[in-house]
C-alpha cells in the first residue's frame, strides 16, 4: 500500500499516534517535498502508484484525477474540499472524505483574535511600540456590538458562542439554516443583505463555490457600515480583495482580517500597506489540538476506505 501525504502540517518527522498508525498500515509513504500546497503539475508525478492520499490544500483537478490509475481515496486533512474536483473523483471511482468539525474551535479562536486585533489595532500598535514610539489610538469595542456570521456550520457556531461572551447581538445567514439551533442559542436568522448591512463585525465561514466567489463584492461592502470590520478565516475568493483594498483606503470600510487569500501565498498587494488590515498565512487550523484531530480523522478515514470498512465522512 503506497500513500502520499501532502498536508504541510502532517510531516514525515511527526511523532504522533496518527503517523504511527499510518506507517503501520502503509508499506510506503511519500511526502510533500515543500512547505506549500501542491499545484496539479507537481501533484501528478507524486501520485504515481499511490493507493491513497492524505491531502492538504492541494489542487486535485480533473486533470489530476485523469492522470492516476491507482488512486482510490483522497482523505482531506481538513473540512474544505473546494480544491478537490469531487465530481471528477467520483467519475474515476475515487472516494473523497474530510474531517468536519476537527478544526472548528481552532478557527473560531483565530477569528476572534483577528476581530480583536483589527478592532484594537493590535498589530500596528505592537509594531510602533517596538520602534520606540508611544502612540495614542482609539479602537472599537466588541461589547454589545452586532456580530454578523455568514455560514452557521461548526465554525460559525463556535464563533457565535464566543460572541455571546461579549454580549454581542448575533445575526446569521446560512442557506441551510438550522433555525431551531439558532433560536435556542440566541442567534437571529436573517437574509444575506440584512446580515451584511447591519453587522459591525462580519465573519465569513462559507465554502468557496461558483456561487460564493466574491460574494463580498464592492457593492456589498459599500452597503455595509463604514466602521464595519470583515474577517475571513474560510477561503480566499469569498472577498473581492481589490475592491476591499480601495474601500479600506478611502474610509468606506473599517477594517479587514484575512487568513485566506485568492492567491496563496499572496502576491505583493496594496493591502500589505494598510494599517487597518491584519493578515495571517492560512493558519486557522494550526493549533496542536486541531492538527492532532485532523491527523487522527484523516488517517482513520483513509484506512477505513482502503480496508473496505464504513467511513462516516465520505462526501
Amino acid at each position: 500500500m503506497k500513500i502520499l501525504v501532502t498536508a504541510t502540517s502532517f510531516r514525515q518527522d511527526s511523532d504522533t499516534p496518527a503517523m504511527d498508525k499510518l506507517r503501520s498500515f502503509a508499506g510506503s509513504l511519500v511526502f510533500n517535498p515543500g512547505e506549500k500546497p501542491l499545484p496539479e503539475e507537481e501533484l501528478i508525478p507524486l501520485l504515481a502508484g499511490c493507493d491513497g492520499c492524505i491531502a492538504g490544500l492541494d489542487h486535485f483537478t480533473a486533470k489530476v484525477m485523469e492522470s492516476t490509475q491507482s488512486l482510490k481515496v483522497i482523505s482531506r486533512y481538513g473540512a474544505g474540499v473546494d480544491r478537490v474536483d469531487v465530481a471528477a473523483a467520483k467519475a474515476k471511482n475515487i472516494v473523497v472524505c474530510n474531517t468536519p468539525g476537527a478544526n472548528a474551535q481552532s478557527v473560531a479562536d483565530l477569528t476572534f483574535a483577528m476581530l480583536l486585533c483589527v478592532a484594537r489595532k493590535v498589530s500596528i500598535l505592537d509594531k510602533k511600540t517596538r520602534e520606540g514610539q508611544w502612540p495614542r489610538s482609539n479602537g472599537m469595542e466588541l461589547y454589545k456590538k452586532t456580530m454578523g456570521i455568514l455560514g452557521l456550520g461548526a465554525i460559525g457556531k463556535a464563533v457565535a458562542q464566543r460572541a455571546a461572551g461579549f454580549s454581542m447581538k448575533i445575526i446569521a445567514y446560512d442557506p441551510l439554516m438550522n433555525r431551531e439551533y439558532a433560536e435556542s442559542h440566541g442567534i437571529v436568522p436573517a437574509d444575506f443583505d440584512t446580515v451584511t448591512r447591519e453587522a459591525d463585525f462580519l465573519c465569513l465561514h462559507l465554502p468557496l463555490t461558483k456561487e460564493t466567489r466574491h460574494i463580498i463584492s464592492a457593492d456589498v461592502m459599500k452597503a455595509m457600515k463604514k466602521s464595519a470590520v470583515i474577517v475571513n478565516t474560510a477561503r480566499g475568493g469569498l472577498i473581492d480583495e481589490e475592491a476591499a483594498c480601495e474601500l479600506l483606503g478611502s474610509g468606506h470600510l473599517g477594517g479587514l482580517g484575512l487568513d485566506a487569500f485568492e492567491t496563496e501565498p499572496p502576491e505583493k498587494s496594496p493591502l500589505f500597506e494598510l494599517e487597518n488590515v491584519v493578515l495571517t498565512p492560512h493558519t486557522g487550523a494550526h493549533t496542536t489540538e486541531a492538527t492532532t484531530a485532523m491527523a487522527d480523522m484523516s488517517v482513520q478515514n483513509l484506512i477505513d476506505v482502503l480496508s473496505g470498512r464504513n467511513c462516516p465522512h465520505i462526501l
